[in-house]
């Protein structure tokens, strides 16, 4: 299967010369259910784990702690704009905690992740049982298959400084108010860029307002390596390096939708008729938002930061 963006709505830097200084690229993983192996990236397979490794605990003390849950594997082969790891790594597998028990607020998640490189890897650890207790099913994501396809994004609207930010602001508003003219928004009920946990963010696939900057040019929305992060929830936050102090770059979402109502644009094509097409994985990462991570480019080893938005 081949899955496809459609082009986007307009060209942004026809009418933003500027952002063509903030281009980026993105790997949209996609992610299918399917029967993924252990050498596959994938999402909610069999890790590539050595055997005689001790698999990771939860480390944080909370009344449920126990065995960290398999959520993803990625190889670098696989995926365009998934920076290597420490020491020339080529596989990243991404672990968590399924309970929201950790942190100071005592409602946080507990994520892991390790680099490895896969070539060194030779007894296979049997595959792990799934977990007889989760504090919420969103942390248990349905095996998936990947079907990567790079695509070009832009910055979060909130960072884009001097006149270019006020251009594209004084843009967007003029957007949202010829939407509002028309009496309808042009999208499904949900809120923008949210979703709950009783519904789903996907609408029909159709989007007949006039196009964004923030949810038809900017940001793709789903599970991607590399690209720009989304910063809804709490506004742009310091990625610096805790290592070396180093501005961080974004090495991986985890979204709990492949698109919203308000990037609808965005949904690859072929279009799946499934009532649940917008949530391959299953995944909920908080109210139904998405997890950034980010590394180091200076040094890979240095620890990872992570943001919930």
């Amino acid at each position: 299967m081949t899955l496809t963006t459609p082009p986007r709505p307009l060209d942004v830097e026809a009418l933003f010369p500027g952002l063509a200084a903030h281009r980026a690229t993105a790997t949209r993983l996609h992610p299918r259910p399917g029967r993924p192996t252990v050498r596959d990236s994938h999402v909610g397979g069999p890790l590539l784990w050595p055997a005689g490794e001790p698999w990771p605990e939860c480390e944080e003390p909370h009344p449920h702690a126990g065995p960290l849950l398999a959520v993803a594997q990625l190889h670098t082969r696989d995926i365009p704009d998934l920076a290597a790891g420490p020491d020339g790594c080529d596989l990243l597998q991404l672990l968590w905690c399924p309970f929201d028990l950790h942190g100071p607020t005592g409602h946080g998640m507990h994520v892991r992740l390790t680099w490895r490189r896969s070539a060194e890897v030779g007894e296979v650890s049997a595959p792990r049982p799934g977990p007889e207790r989760v504090g919420f099913e969103g942390y248990v994501p349905r095996p998936c298959v990947l079907h990567p396809e790079r695509v070009v994004e832009y910055p979060y609207i909130e960072l884009l400084a001097g006149e270019l930010g006020e251009r594209v602001e004084k843009w967007e508003d003029a957007q949202e108010e010829a939407a509002d003219d028309d009496g309808a928004d042009g999208m499904d009920a949900d809120p923008p860029d949210r979703g709950a946990r009783d519904g789903d963010g996907s609408g029909d696939g159709r989007r007949t307002a006039p196009p964004t900057y923030q949810g038809d040019l900017s940001v793709a929305p789903g599970w991607k390596a590399g690209g720009h992060a989304v910063w809804n929830v709490t506004g742009p936050g310091s990625t610096d390096c805790r290592g070396c102090g180093r501005a961080m770059r974004l090495l991986l979402t985890v979204d709990s939708y492949e698109w919203r109502s308000d990037s609808a644009s965005w949904r690859p094509l072929p279009a799946d008729p499934a009532a649940d097409a917008d949530r391959p994985t299953g995944v909920a990462v908080g109210n139904y938002g998405r997890l950034n991570v980010f590394a180091c480019p200076h040094d890979p080893a240095h620890p990872h930061r992570f943001s919930v938005q």
